[in-house]
């Protein structure tokens, strides 16, 4: 058994990720993965992601070798940390079964996050069960990896809570301490979500409104040219606005030179500095961050054998363990009837 703490995270495979996905979690997965402190499991849900798009499975299937590269083009590396399929596990179809016969209809009802998530999506009456379950399927996939450390955003918190309350459950009726309650690991205070390009309070893939890891050098440029600033600032010499200055906030995100920065943020305020002039330095800031990943990505994209491989690879080895897992789970029970008798 490793000594090291073990990480379980992952993404819904329903596009490419764009930045709001580097800022917010894939940067510091990579980061996590080379302290060298961490046992890392990352996990593409495609059956998580199924729960709301059954029935357009070809986006899945096409999305989930296009979140593996990026994946591999940010710096995850497969001999650090195991990437793997969710469907590919078996044994998380089975826990999730069994963690099902421990939580109440009203518990789920209750669950703050799917409450928001539900009402998002406007399912009105024909909330998919998969959907409406899937804090148990997400303790499952928690609880298979004996994962103590989940990186999660502050609105996931009450996912973590109801995937503890199962594990308190089960190792209470079945006396037996089997499953490890997971810990949130947050990201630092100020790397919350960032702003879509159209200055929307959230980056998303449906509202049309991100840069993506894999977009190439022009389309970036052409996506910061037409991003949104300060609508007061007509002319270059007006003074300009900096709160909810999309350019800015990016600036505040991406730049190093934070000297810099707070000059542009001077010269902004007291007029004289046009949007065209700041946006070009954010382009190029971002050019900067961005090329090495596009780079990596065109690499890999060049033998998508090779990244189906690790794929495989990763989903045997979380296989491994995860029927461990299921074997402790079912002998806690008592329902491996057989094993004693053959």
């Amino acid at each position: 058994m490793t000594s090291k703490k073990i990480i379980l995270t992952g993404d819904r495979p329903t596009g490419k990720l764009h930045i709001g996905h580097y800022v917010g979690s894939l940067k510091n997965r990579v980061q996590l993965q080379n302290t060298g402190d961490y046992e890392t499991f990352i996990m593409i849900a495609d059956m998580q992601a199924l729960t709301d798009n059954a029935r357009d499975p070809e986006k899945i299937r096409n999305s989930l070798i296009q979140v593996a590269l990026d994946y591999l083009a940010v710096g995850i590396d497969p001999a650090k940390s195991t990437i793997f399929v969710q469907s590919q596990i078996p044994a998380l179809s089975e826990l999730t079964q069994h963690y099902m016969n421990l939580v109440s209809v009203a518990r789920l009802e209750r669950n703050p996050t799917v409450k928001t998530e539900i009402k998002q999506k406007a399912f009105g009456q024909s909330i998919p069960a998969g959907f409406f379950t899937y804090p148990v399927s997400q303790a499952a996939d928690i609880t298979a990896f004996k994962a103590d450390t989940v990186p999660v955003g502050d609105d996931q918190e009450p996912m973590l809570e109801q995937t503890r309350e199962i594990v308190r459950s089960f190792n209470n009726i079945y006396q037996k301490e089997v499953l490890v309650e997971p810990e949130g690991y947050f990201p630092p205070k100020g790397m919350g979500r960032i702003p879509g390009l159209d200055g929307n309070a959230k980056m998303s893939k449906s509202l049309g409104n991100a840069i993506y890891l894999a977009d190439d050098e022009e389309t970036i440029q052409k996506k910061v040219m037409s991003m949104y600033t300060d609508p007061q600032h007509i002319r270059v010499e007006d003074p300009g606005h900096i709160e909810g200055n999309t350019v800015f906030t990016y600036l505040d995100i991406f730049d190093p030179d934070k000297q810099k920065v707070q000059e542009l943020k001077d010269q902004y305020q007291a007029g004289g500095l046009g949007d065209v002039k700041i946006k070009r330095y954010l382009n190029e800031v971002l050019q900067n961050e961005l090329r090495p990943i596009r780079e990596r990505r065109e690499r890999y994209e060049a033998d998508i054998d090779a990244v189906y491989q690790i794929l495989k690879d990763g989903s045997d080895k979380a296989n491994a363990v995860a029927e461990q897992t299921l074997k402790e789970v079912r002998d806690a029970i008592g329902i491996n009837y057989f094993d004693h008798r053959l």
